[in-house]
Formats: C-alpha cells, sequence, structure tokens
C-alpha cells in the first residue's frame, strides 16, 4: 500500500514546535479508562481505519505514505507522544488517558474534524461496549468488517478535473486583535472553555433563524464591534466549511477544510440581532455554493503544486511562513463547528469534550456539540482575557446562560517533521 501526499503537504509545512499542526480530542468520561478494554477498542478502532495507519517517507521531492503495521501507541500520560517518531511507532495518530479522561491525538494534515469524529465515534463504540457490558446501536457507526470504499481511500483534490479558477478579491484591512489591544503573542496558546445548555442555545438560534457556526460567528462579530465601536478596521470572521459536499465525496477522510468569510460591516451593525444572523446565513450560502467552494479548492490545490515545486525544505518552509503572516493578517477570528457529534448510544458515556487544533490567527473557536451541552473552546495566542470578556458580555446581554471552565494552556502533540529525523 502506497499512498501520495497531496492535501497533506501544506500541513506538513504549516507544522512548527511552537504551533504543531494537530488536532486534539479530549474526552472525560463517565469512569476511570480500563487501559486493558482500551487497548481492545483502539485496535479494534485502527483496523477500519488502515488509511490512517500509515508511515510517512520522503520520495523525491514529495512524499508517500506506506502501510505502518506496529501498533497504535496508548499512553498513560495526558501529555501523550511525539507524533510520526520512534515515540508513536511512526504513526501520525495516537491515544493516552489518565484517570477518566481519554485523548486522542492526530496530525491535522491526515484529516480535519469530521474524519477525527468517525474515528472517535467507532472508538466509543467498542470502548464503552466492553466497559460498561452493554449492546449499543451501531446505527451510523463504522465498524470492522465494513467493506472500505474506494470513496473513503481516494483524495478527491487529486482526482478533481477542471476545477474553477481561483476567485480573486480585494480585501480591505482587518482588524486584528492582538494589534488593536497592543498584545504580544505569547510562547503558550491560551484555552477558555465555556459551557451552553444545547436545548437553550439551537432555542435562541432558532428563535433568531441561526445555527450554531453562523450564531457564534455574529456573537464574535459583534464583541469585537463592541470593544472598537469607531473602527475603520473590518470585523471579519472565517468560519470553517466543509468541502466534501462541493467535491461530491462524502465519505473522504482527507482534511478537506475551506471557509467563508463574514464582514460585519457598517450597513449590518445597524440592523436588529434577526437580521443580522439571516444576512450571516445568505453569505455563508452564498459561499457555500459549490462554485465557489471548489475555486477555493483550486486555490489551495495551485498552492500545494507552488510549494512541490520549491526544490528544497527550507525554500518550502520560507514559502508557508509568507502564507501564514498573511493568513494570520486577514481575520480576526475564526469559527469552526463539525457539527452535532452524533456518537450514537454511547455519547452517554462522554461528561466533557473538547476539540483543539493548530491556531493560525489570534483567536479561534471550537465549536463541539455532545451529550446534551455545547462547548465552545475560546483559543487565543496572548493571556488577557479581554476579548473573551467581551465576548461573554454578549452572551449575557442576549440571555444566553453560560458556564466558564477554569483557563487551560492548550497542549498540541509534538510532530516531528520528516526534513529533521
Amino acid at each position: 500500500m502506497e499512498q501520495k501526499l497531496f492535501t497533506e503537504v501544506i500541513p506538513l509545512y504549516r507544522s512548527h514546535k511552537n504551533n504543531p499542526y494537530a488536532i486534539r480530542i479530549r474526552m472525560q468520561l463517565q469512569d476511570a479508562i480500563d487501559s486493558t478494554i482500551l487497548r481492545r477498542a483502539v485496535d479494534n478502532t485502527m483496523e477500519r481505519y488502515p488509511y490512517f495507519c500509515v508511515k510517512l517517507q520522503v520520495r523525491g521531492a514529495g512524499f508517500i505514505f506506506t502501510e505502518n503495521r506496529e501498533p497504535i501507541v496508548i499512553c498513560d500520560s495526558l501529555q501523550g507522544v511525539t507524533l510520526n517518531s520512534p515515540e508513536s511507532n511512526a504513526h501520525l495518530l495516537s491515544f493516552s488517558y489518565q484517570d477518566d479522561w481519554l485523548v486522542m491525538d492526530i496530525f491535522h494534515g491526515l484529516t480535519d474534524g469530521a474524519g477525527a469524529y468517525e474515528v472517535i465515534r467507532t472508538l466509543l463504540y467498542y470502548y464503552c461496549c466492553q466497559r460498561y457490558k452493554v449492546t449499543l446501536s451501531t446505527a451510523g457507526i463504522r465498524l470492522v468488517g465494513d467493506k472500505i470504499s474506494q470513496e473513503e481511500w481516494e483524495c478527491p483534490v487529486m482526482k478533481a478535473r477542471e476545477l474553477p479558477n481561483p476567485r480573486r478579491h480585494e480585501w480591505t484591512k482587518p482588524l486584528l486583535p492582538s494589534i488593536a489591544a497592543n498584545l504580544q503573542p505569547e510562547r503558550a496558546d491560551y484555552v477558555y472553555s465555556i459551557l451552553l445548555a444545547e436545548d437553550d442555545f439551537m432555542r435562541f438560534c432558532k428563535e433568531n433563524g441561526g445555527s450554531p457556526g453562523t450564531m457564534v460567528s455574529l456573537l464574535m462579530s459583534r464583541s469585537l464591534a463592541r470593544l472598537y465601536p469607531h473602527t475603520s478596521e473590518s470585523i471579519r470572521i472565517v468560519l470553517c466549511v466543509n468541502q466534501r459536499k462541493a467535491l461530491h465525496a462524502p465519505l473522504a477522510h482527507q482534511s478537506l477544510v475551506g471557509g467563508a468569510f463574514l464582514e460585519y460591516d457598517e450597513q449590518l451593525r445597524k440592523l436588529p440581532l434577526p437580521e443580522q444572523v439571516q444576512a450571516y446565513r445568505n453569505r455563508v450560502a452564498m459561499q457555500a455554493n459549490e462554485e465557489i467552494v471548489l475555486s477555493g479548492v483550486a486555490h489551495t490545490a495551485n498552492l500545494t503544486k507552488m510549494l512541490l515545486a520549491k526544490e528544497t525544505h527550507k525554500e518550502r518552509l520560507e514559502m508557508m511562513a509568507k502564507v501564514d503572516e498573511a493568513a494570520n493578517h486577514f481575520a480576526a477570528a475564526n469559527v469552526s463547528y463539525v457539527g452535532k457529534a452524533n456518537f450514537g448510544e454511547a455519547e452517554k458515556y462522554v461528561k466533557e469534550f473538547h476539540a483543539w487544533s493548530a491556531t493560525v490567527m489570534d483567536i479561534t473557536l471550537q465549536i463541539s456539540a455532545v451529550n446534551g451541552r455545547f462547548t465552545l473552546d475560546f483559543m487565543q495566542k496572548f493571556q488577557r482575557p479581554v476579548y473573551l470578556k467581551a465576548f461573554l458580555q454578549e452572551l449575557a446581554d442576549n440571555g444566553i446562560v453560560y458556564e466558564l471552565q477554569d483557563k487551560q494552556i492548550r497542549s498540541l502533540p509534538a510532530i516531528r517533521v520528516p526534513w529533521k529525523s
């Protein structure tokens, strides 16, 4: 088995020591983790996902994945192990646990939130069936013995033909949180977790004609306008968009994320909340149009080809540093929502769920909806909670009841890059 890398290349060169391009999913279960049962559950789970059991190798000017038959590492420490290293048996994902907490770490170039959720669904099914000696429904769960279609394996971007030309747009200067508040990015990123009752927040969204992703994006926009009512800079939020629908590849496992760009302009600020929500929804719908999404895919594909055309790792790293610098200066914040978790009947055993990821922009809000609760992980590149407080005030002013957990340093697994053996 040999797979040529394509969508994985940019994330690979985007990964740095202080900001590994990875996803860390942290779950607190009802009871202490049974390591013996977890070992069996992980082995069963990874048998179902052979395209994640791979070893990264350099091949000429590019990279390939080859089959990795070594066991997936399970570490009894929440610190985890370094991915793509001897510590992880050269795998690009691993699991760890401590007390009642269970963690999955995975390289973000291997998959995105939607792909990671599939693995979690399978893992929770196998683990909870054995841990609690119950028979759970298999509806919507990928299991060992399933026929794995080519659509799950193949990269739809590599297969895509006649993609539309990337769209060109002249963007106005954005408001950047760190610059606006004179905050210096620190070595560590910080996370403030905001908990909302799912029923209450969904009711609020529906009453105002919104969905969780657009509503959180709007509330973040409003909180920035609250802090800077007279700014001439654009208050711009990027809401993540799943590209699978536009690529006609709903089963694809790769990292396939684009973005809808939401501007909170002067005209919008004058409108009541429900009309603002509708405007944001209209803008998301327009930018989720197949042609526009595929235009974004084409842009990334072209960028990947340009990157691979560079002859040395040093040149590629320099190119990606410039790309990331531009991305960090494009918008105030990024909002990501995979959708309701739908982890099946095993979901009732999950007390807390957090999804942390690598960040490029100053602020990232990762929304999770698990077991009757929304968790908004508010990740930022500085310690002072000036923007968090404004966002929480926006929630309070709209009658949204929340619980704020203690601040944490956002920790992600280290990744050994192939040009540093």
